[in-house]
């Protein structure tokens, strides 16, 4: 059994993450499918006035926020009158088309009531994985937050396929916080944040253990994906790269500016690991889809992790057909990764070289991130 009591928090501790909300100026804000349903099965425009009136406060105080929405399969299966997510990818696809005009139309009503403009960004991974669009995706989003407009993201369902059949939205607001280099990443679903054994909220978690993993289960509704496993893992990534992330309800009243004022008491805080990471390292370590993965000898390891460049007298053995510029895995003698890096030879030029002393760096020390 958990209990409450391990996840006390002590007043100090309280006071010092109190202290910080004060530097929350760039906010990741990522709505639910869940949460855009009254019990009539219809959009929950109550709830989204809501969400933009908070966000049109925040921007007036001089912050920014980048909003990461899901629910366009869900509000396209409202239309259609599916009771059920459909299996087949088309008819996904054709729901995602629909609800997605459904969706930015609501937004632009309430924000426009607002004063306020939006811009919708609909993203795949490969806007991730490959650095040129992953800089132009950045650039925009900042042009849009220095013009004071509500960047609304989604991914590309209509497109997307990989993202339909196994993903979900958690995973896509964690590395849009790490792309915006963003101070907070607050996850609003209809749960009240991450439960112990006793159904009690858990405040803080500083560390991600399997004791706290174990405490997820996946979603059972009809129209999502996801659920508390991915939330988990998408503040994994996020607090790995420096960046608080909160879980909480969205139905409580006020909940983005409570998050903002006090996030001990408004869900469950998963603190962020040390400062954030420079922002070309945060790309390889959590947005990249490595090509292969080179393995080392602990002499290597031990290298790297000292912030020295990998030789090729250290490299054991190489997989993979990458090219020379990708991303690849660096794995210890136990094929446990440890690092990623860019690799300056390509997979078949590494196989020649591998423990030899070939004076060129096969991975740059500037271009290692350790994980």
């Amino acid at each position: 059994m958990q209990s409450q009591k391990k996840y006390k928090v002590s007043q100090n501790f309280s006071n010092e993450i109190l202290s910080r909300t004060r530097k929350y100026k760039r906010i990741v804000v990522k709505i639910g499918s869940s949460l855009f349903h009254s019990d009539r099965e219809k959009l929950d425009t109550n709830l989204i006035s809501s969400f933009t009136s908070q966000i049109a406060g925040l921007i007036k105080d001089g912050k920014e926020v980048i909003l990461v929405s899901s629910g366009a399969i869900a509000l396209g299966m409202s239309i259609l009158k599916l009771e059920k997510r459909p299996k087949d990818l088309s008819f996904l696809q054709a729901a995602a088309a629909i609800g997605q005009h459904e969706l930015m139309s609501a937004y632009r009503r309430f924000l426009k009531e607002e004063s306020l403009n939006c811009a919708q960004l609909l993203l795949t991974w490969d806007d991730f994985s490959n650095r040129a669009r992953y800089l132009n995706a950045r650039n925009t989003i900042n042009t849009l937050l220095k013009l004071k407009c509500v960047p609304i993201i989604n991914e590309n369902d209509t497109v997307s396929t990989e993202e339909i059949k196994f993903g979900d939205n958690d995973r896509l607001s964690a590395l849009v916080s790490i792309l915006v280099g963003a101070d907070i990443l607050i996850m609003l679903s209809d749960v009240d944040g991450l439960m112990d054994r006793e159904k009690k909220v858990i405040k803080v978690i500083d560390k991600i253990t399997p004791a706290i993993k174990s405490l997820a289960c996946p979603t059972s509704k009809k129209a999502c994906v996801g659920g508390m496993v991915t939330k988990i893992e998408a503040a994994r990534i996020s607090a790995d790269s420096g960046i608080p992330c909160v879980i909480a309800n969205g139905r409580k009243k006020d909940i983005i500016n409570s998050v903002i004022n006090n996030p001990l008491g408004s869900g469950t805080i998963f603190l962020a690991k040390g400062d954030l990471l420079d922002a070309k390292k945060r790309w390889m370590a959590f947005s990249t889809r490595p090509k292969g993965s080179i393995s080392v000898d602990e002499g290597a390891k031990k290298a790297l992790v000292d912030k020295k460049s990998l030789l090729a007298v250290g490299i054991v053995s190489c997989v993979g057909n990458f090219s020379a510029g990708d991303i690849v895995c660096i794995c210890d003698n136990k094929n446990i990764e440890f690092a990623r890096g860019k690799s300056a030879l390509s997979a078949k030029e590494l196989d020649k070289t591998k423990g030899s002393r070939f004076a060129k760096e096969i991975v740059h020390r500037d271009n290692i991130v350790i994980l």
